[in-house]
């Protein structure tokens, strides 16, 4: 008798035993599988700022100004990368095809992603798939400009003029947004002007200054610099209301040409970048935009301070393609 209470006792020991064992090790499972997975940061190494447009243009000018800026506020080295060509596609590229570690972002109007999708043929990069917005920086707009030794005051104006005219009219464009505004004005005002297309808007100041172009629709920065220089004359923006930043210059819609090109410059990343990565880009712009000395040089460029979440960028985006198929549609482009 007791041979055998002995015997269950230990049998029950045993299976006592082994149960915890299991319990022990199904809780350290769960415990395992519950811990959160450690946030990706961003590697050490040079932080590369990479601009669609070559050195002395407008974005190279803002892309400067935010790299120092970035510079105290990441602690790191930061590089600026010129990649001009492709209406911006091979800076947009080169960077989707970085490693999506965060030391390559891409600052440059994300407008222009929206209208390339629609403006290059079998075009390599799909803005909807291949880009992340990590963060935005800012709204602006194209401005349409002629050179100030020419007689025009108002769109009014120039518009009598190139209707007189007609295919004798020239105008310069610079980059899709430059393209889009100008073939709205010329559609609605039942233009014949003839367009030159420019590698980058600096590249038609002699055209403009000795008279072979008539008029130009240029970024805001650029358009801004010239008119103080005394080189240009500004005579309407394409957003459908004025901007805060620039209160004096009428819109092409109060002139009789209604359009709304709104543009914006965002910090961009391949889209496998992880998400605590994009989120720690987005805390850096969010700090450079809320200091005051980028409000104002923001301002005096021509543009409004705009700051989102990377989600909300995202989503602007996406309106973005969908808006400028309708803009490209309605301008008769043609993908090429």
């Amino acid at each position: 008798m007791n041979s055998q209470g002995n015997g269950w006792r230990a049998n029950l020991q045993h299976r006592t035993f082994g149960a915890a064992l299991t319990i022990a090790a199904g809780l350290m499972l769960a415990g395992t599988l519950a811990a959160p997975v450690a946030a990706q940061s961003i590697p050490e190494g040079d932080i590369h700022l990479v601009v669609a447009f070559p050195p002395g243009s407008g974005s190279d000018v803002l892309v400067r100004f935010l790299a120092e800026k970035l510079r105290p506020v990441s602690g790191r080295t930061v590089v600026v990368e010129n990649k001009p060509g492709a209406a911006g596609n091979i800076a947009t590229q080169y960077m989707t095809r970085s490693k999506p570690n965060g030391l390559t972002i891409f600052v440059h109007p994300a407008n222009t992603l929206a209208s390339n999708f629609h403006l290059i043929k079998n075009n390599p990069v799909n803005a909807a798939k291949d880009v992340q917005v990590a963060a935005t920086i800012n709204k602006q707009t194209v401005m349409l400009v002629v050179d100030a030794k020419r007689p025009w005051k108002t769109i009014g104006d120039l518009t009598a003029h190139l209707r007189k005219v007609g295919d004798k009219g020239t105008y310069a464009t610079a980059g899709s947004s430059s393209v889009i505004m100008c073939a709205l004005y010329k559609d609605a005002a039942k233009l014949e002007s003839v367009e030159v297309n420019y590698k980058t808007a600096p590249d038609s100041l002699n055209d403009m200054a000795s008279g072979v172009i008539d008029f130009a629709c240029h970024d805001p920065l650029f358009a801004l610099t010239h008119q103080r220089e005394g080189r240009f004359r500004i005579l309407g923006v394409a957003t459908g209301e004025r901007l805060t930043a620039a209160p004096d210059l009428p819109t092409m819609t109060e002139a009789g040409y209604p359009m709304d090109l709104s543009g914006w410059f965002a910090a961009m990343v391949p889209a496998a970048t992880p998400k605590s990565i994009v989120q720690q880009i987005n805390s850096w712009f969010d700090e450079i935009t809320s200091q005051e000395d980028t409000r104002r040089f923001l301002q005096n460029s021509g543009s409004d301070v705009w700051v989102t979440t990377p989600e909300e960028g995202q989503a602007q985006l996406a309106k973005d393609i969908e808006d400028w198929g309708k803009y490209v549609s309605i301008a008769k482009l043609l993908p090429q």
